[in-house]
């Protein structure tokens, strides 16, 4: 298999079992070795008291493109540490996108970078997460 096709047979094994990304309406739009890039649109139930989408979705959702970015090597990986900055709100009906990045692998910890995104391209948070590999496969 090639280094695309095990991060895309990856990809749909963790699909298969993410309850969460799949109630949100996440949708994963590509997937490569390293790299996933994710959509979702912001629904009524994700605002808070402001109007604006909570924190704690785009959280979610940037943690999603963070998970799958991570397992595209058929090694099973976990958070060991995440965060985020908010730069800018996002509104119900905003479709947003996660774009995540492996910026570096080493032994069983990797750093990822993971931008959200609105459809004109305004950033909306930028993620950061440190994974580590546990045991295990997905094939």
């Amino acid at each position: 298999m090639t280094p695309q096709e095990i991060a895309r047979k990856c990809a749909d094994l963790l699909w298969a079992d993410d309850k969460t990304s799949a109630a949100l309406g996440i949708m994963i739009e590509s997937v490569a070795p390293g790299m996933a890039e994710l959509s979702m649109a912001v629904q009524e139930s994700m605002t808070n008291g402001h109007g604006t989408c909570h924190g704690g979705y785009i959280f979610t959702f940037a943690d999603s493109a963070f998970a799958f970015a991570c397992n595209t090597h058929n090694q099973r990986c976990v958070a060991q540490h995440c965060e985020i900055t908010y730069l800018a709100p996002a509104h119900m009906g905003m479709r947003l996108r996660a774009t995540a990045c492996e910026r570096r692998r080493v032994g069983r910890n990797g750093v990822y970078d993971v931008t959200i995104a609105n459809e004109a391209g305004a950033i909306i948070a930028e993620f950061r997460g440190l994974s580590r590999t546990v045991p295990g496969t997905y094939f």
